[in-house]
Protein backbone atom coordinates (compact mmCIF):
# COMPACT_ATOMS: atom_id res chain seq x y z
CA UNK A 1 0.00 0.00 0.00
CA UNK A 2 1.57 3.26 -1.04
CA UNK A 3 0.22 5.87 2.31
CA UNK A 4 1.72 8.42 0.46
CA UNK A 5 -0.60 8.33 -2.87
CA UNK A 6 -3.38 7.55 0.17
CA UNK A 7 -2.98 10.37 1.89
CA UNK A 8 -1.81 13.03 -0.31
CA UNK A 9 -4.02 13.11 -3.61
CA UNK A 10 -7.45 12.74 -4.06
CA UNK A 11 -7.18 11.49 -7.62
CA UNK A 12 -7.93 7.72 -8.18
CA UNK A 13 -10.02 4.93 -6.50
CA UNK A 14 -9.59 2.91 -2.87
CA UNK A 15 -11.25 0.03 -1.64
CA UNK A 16 -12.54 -0.51 2.08
CA UNK A 17 -9.75 -2.04 2.95
CA UNK A 18 -7.17 0.92 2.32
CA UNK A 19 -9.86 3.22 3.31
CA UNK A 20 -10.16 1.59 7.30
CA UNK A 21 -6.93 1.52 7.43
CA UNK A 22 -6.32 4.58 6.36
CA UNK A 23 -8.88 6.08 8.85
CA UNK A 24 -7.31 4.30 11.52
CA UNK A 25 -4.03 5.21 11.35
CA UNK A 26 -5.25 8.86 11.22
CA UNK A 27 -7.12 8.46 13.84
CA UNK A 28 -4.21 7.04 16.25
CA UNK A 29 -2.21 9.73 15.59
CA UNK A 30 -5.03 12.16 16.43
CA UNK A 31 -5.45 10.24 19.84
CA UNK A 32 -1.69 10.54 20.67
CA UNK A 33 -2.00 14.08 19.52
CA UNK A 34 -4.87 14.73 21.78
CA UNK A 35 -3.02 13.32 24.81
CA UNK A 36 -0.27 15.62 24.51
CA UNK A 37 -3.40 18.49 24.25
CA UNK A 38 -4.48 16.78 27.76
CA UNK A 39 -1.80 19.05 29.49
CA UNK A 40 -1.87 22.28 31.00
CA UNK A 41 0.38 23.81 28.15
CA UNK A 42 -0.58 26.31 25.78
CA UNK A 43 2.34 25.79 23.47
CA UNK A 44 1.53 21.91 23.39
CA UNK A 45 -2.17 22.66 23.30
CA UNK A 46 -1.51 24.78 19.98
CA UNK A 47 0.75 22.13 18.63
CA UNK A 48 -2.07 19.46 19.53
CA UNK A 49 -4.77 21.67 17.71
CA UNK A 50 -2.13 22.63 14.52
CA UNK A 51 -1.42 18.83 14.15
CA UNK A 52 -5.10 18.02 14.16
CA UNK A 53 -6.29 20.26 11.72
CA UNK A 54 -3.11 19.26 9.49
CA UNK A 55 -5.28 15.90 9.90
CA UNK A 56 -7.68 16.80 8.17
CA UNK A 57 -6.15 17.27 4.37
CA UNK A 58 -5.27 13.26 4.73
CA UNK A 59 -8.65 12.36 5.79
CA UNK A 60 -10.79 14.32 2.76
CA UNK A 61 -8.00 12.79 0.17
CA UNK A 62 -8.73 8.89 1.58
CA UNK A 63 -12.45 9.84 1.57
CA UNK A 64 -12.71 10.90 -1.74
CA UNK A 65 -10.79 8.47 -3.23
CA UNK A 66 -13.35 6.21 -1.53
CA UNK A 67 -16.59 7.55 -3.29
CA UNK A 68 -14.38 7.44 -6.87
CA UNK A 69 -14.82 3.98 -6.04
CA UNK A 70 -18.55 4.09 -5.65
CA UNK A 71 -18.84 6.36 -8.47
CA UNK A 72 -19.88 9.34 -6.95
CA UNK A 73 -17.78 12.70 -6.80
CA UNK A 74 -15.69 13.59 -3.94
CA UNK A 75 -17.97 16.17 -2.86
CA UNK A 76 -19.90 13.49 -1.48
CA UNK A 77 -17.68 13.79 1.67
CA UNK A 78 -19.76 16.71 2.21
CA UNK A 79 -22.74 14.48 3.44
CA UNK A 80 -20.93 13.21 6.66
CA UNK A 81 -21.52 17.22 8.11
CA UNK A 82 -25.22 16.27 7.96
CA UNK A 83 -25.66 15.38 11.89
CA UNK A 84 -26.41 11.85 12.32
CA UNK A 85 -28.01 10.52 9.47
CA UNK A 86 -25.45 11.91 7.18
CA UNK A 87 -22.25 10.55 9.55
CA UNK A 88 -24.22 7.12 9.19
CA UNK A 89 -24.93 7.17 5.31
CA UNK A 90 -21.09 7.97 5.38
CA UNK A 91 -19.98 5.13 6.76
CA UNK A 92 -22.17 3.24 5.51
CA UNK A 93 -21.66 3.88 1.92
CA UNK A 94 -17.97 4.24 1.80
CA UNK A 95 -17.04 1.91 4.63
CA UNK A 96 -18.87 -1.33 3.85
CA UNK A 97 -20.39 -1.08 0.32
CA UNK A 98 -18.38 -2.63 -2.31
CA UNK A 99 -16.88 -0.05 -5.26
CA UNK A 100 -17.78 0.01 -8.53
CA UNK A 101 -17.20 -3.40 -10.47
CA UNK A 102 -15.02 -2.24 -13.70
CA UNK A 103 -13.42 1.16 -14.37
CA UNK A 104 -15.39 3.99 -13.91
CA UNK A 105 -14.68 7.86 -14.36
CA UNK A 106 -12.69 7.55 -11.57
CA UNK A 107 -10.29 5.01 -12.45
CA UNK A 108 -9.76 1.30 -13.08
CA UNK A 109 -11.29 -0.94 -10.55
CA UNK A 110 -8.94 -1.44 -7.99
CA UNK A 111 -9.45 -4.79 -7.12
CA UNK A 112 -9.12 -6.07 -10.84
CA UNK A 113 -6.15 -3.65 -12.31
Amino acid sequence: MDFKQLFTTYEGRITRKPFWIGNLILAVINVMVMGLASSNSAVTNLIAIIISLALIYPSICVAIKRFHDRGKSGWWVCIAFIPILGLIWYIVEAGFLRGTVGPNAYGEDPLIG
